[in-house]
């Protein structure tokens, strides 16, 4: 049956025409709303004319026949579901028209119930990848109000390999420093997966104490401890069809560990104090500011579960390396701050205070951007804010003292060599920066990072 609160319009075609008409009068009779022609000309200017919700159509038809038809139909209304009829002499033809694209073909003679069943599947399918776009075009359109900036090749990077893995189920496992939007690249994986409709479920594995994250992570059963006076399924279960994140997995402890690469191993979860086992049908997206390899060497983390978890690892980088992306994360988060605080003078940052932003490391990275212009905008005491305002605590101070020289006395051309690599790290990679800062041209800054690599 149709969905009542649409009525799908169905056009039918057939070159005997009141075949075509009296299945038209026997879909109206079970909700739909249907136009009976002759020619796959007149279906296909139907379909390009008005909203058309489904395409039945025969097969075998002078001139535009129904292959040709099912090809037009579907270049004009990419998901348009396409229902064939044909005889049973034209069986090859028909497994030709679902290899183009049909939804199902039926084998004339046949009743009336079963194309209202093929129909019905073949609408509801429809829909729900039309509601499935919609959806992930919202979730896409939440990230980006939520302040993903990508301009930066080091973010359009990161953003470029989400986007391809984003249709599989496989592990992500996401690396970078705290405060660099680790969560809120996760939520984008997730909004541009297929499995978007689902839910997002969010733990961070440095928050609990081993014992209370297992029975997060997995569930309990009535009277597995003190205090377990009912039974809980866990956020494993609450994440079935949709993806669980694992934040900070670095900090978990090893005998979980051994729990969580069982779960991943055999897609199944048993409940602290259960000797039941549950299947889980969940994507496992983890993030870390840890370098999860030295851990393993330390003996902190497993290095069989590290496989498991990196099949796609992904370098979200820190914000001192993704300057470009500055100004209008700048602007996103003076906006939202203002509109949090509508009694604040501030509107806009003063050019001082941008130049001050390219200028300071950053090293709490976006989460410390976005406290830095909340500040601005509580403190600001006029329409443009300061820099000053933003009463970071690692700012250089005006009138800082001279540089500090001690050890041996080296030849200057070393010194030039080692001072261009630390002012190149220092501005996050950027070259063209690095050489404006220092004074010189790229070519000049390459030739000393050239002479220190030959060293």
């Amino acid at each position: 049956m149709p969905d009542r609160s649409h009525t799908p319009h169905v056009v039918i075609v057939d070159d005997k025409l009141e075949m075509a008409e009296m299945l038209a009068d026997g879909l109206a009779e079970h909700g739909f709303s249907a136009s009976a022609v002759a020619t796959g000309k007149q279906a296909l200017a139907r379909i390009e004319a008005e909203p058309v919700d489904a395409l039945v159509t025969d097969l075998r038809m002078p001139g535009m026949d129904g292959i040709e038809l099912l090809t037009a139909a579907r270049r004009a209304v990419p998901d348009l579901p396409v229902l064939v009829m044909t005889a049973y002499g034209a069986m090859e033809t028909a497994i030709e028209s679902i290899r183009r694209g049909a939804y199902h073909y039926l084998t004339k003679p046949f009743k009336l119930d079963e194309l209202v069943v093929y129909l019905g599947r073949a609408l509801d399918e429809s829909r729900v990848r039309r509601e499935a776009r919609t959806l992930r075009k919202s979730l896409r359109d939440e990230a980006t109000k939520a302040g993903i900036v990508a301009k930066s090749p080091a973010m359009r990077a990161a953003l470029d390999v989400l986007a391809r893995v984003a249709p599989s189920d496989a592990p992500v496992l996401l690396m970078g420093p705290t405060g660099a939007g680790k969560g809120l690249l996760a939520r984008y994986l997730h909004a541009e997966s297929g499995r978007a409709r689902g839910p997002f479920v969010t733990v961070n594995c440095a928050a609990l104490p081993e014992p209370l994250l297992e029975s997060e992570l997995f569930g309990h059963a009535k009277g597995a401890f003190t205090g377990a006076t009912t039974r809980r399924s866990g956020l494993f279960a609450e994440a079935e069809g949709g993806t669980i994140f694992l934040d900070e997995i670095g900090e978990m402890a090893p005998a979980l560990q051994a729990k969580l690469l069982d779960v991943l191993e055999r897609r199944v979860v048993r409940p602290v104090g259960s000797t039941k086992e549950a299947p889980i049908d969940v994507r496992i997206v983890t993030a870390t500011h840890r370098d999860l390899r030295r851990r393993v060497a330390e003996g902190l983390f497993r290095e069989d579960l590290l496989y498991r978890l990196d099949v796609v690892p992904v370098n979200v980088p820190p914000l001192r390396e993704r300057r470009e992306d500055l100004p209008e994360l700048a602007a996103d988060l003076l906006a939202k701050a203002r509109a949090r605080h509508p009694t604040s003078r501030v509107e806009r940052l003063s050019r001082e205070c941008m130049l001050a932003m390219l200028e300071y490391p950053w090293p709490g990275n976006v989460r410390e951007l976005a406290h830095a212009v909340e500040r601005l905008v509580l403190l600001g005491r006029g329409a443009e804010a300061l820099f000053a305002d933003a009463a970071l605590p690692h700012a250089a101070a005006e009138g800082a003292p001279a540089p500090h020289f001690a050890g041996p006395v080296l030849p200057l051309r070393e010194v030039q060599q080692r001072y261009a690599r630390w002012a190149l790290a220092e501005l996050g990679g950027n070259k063209s920066r690095t050489a404006e800062r220092l004074g010189i041209d790229v070519k000049t800054l390459a030739k000393y990072l050239a002479d220190d690599a030959s060293e």
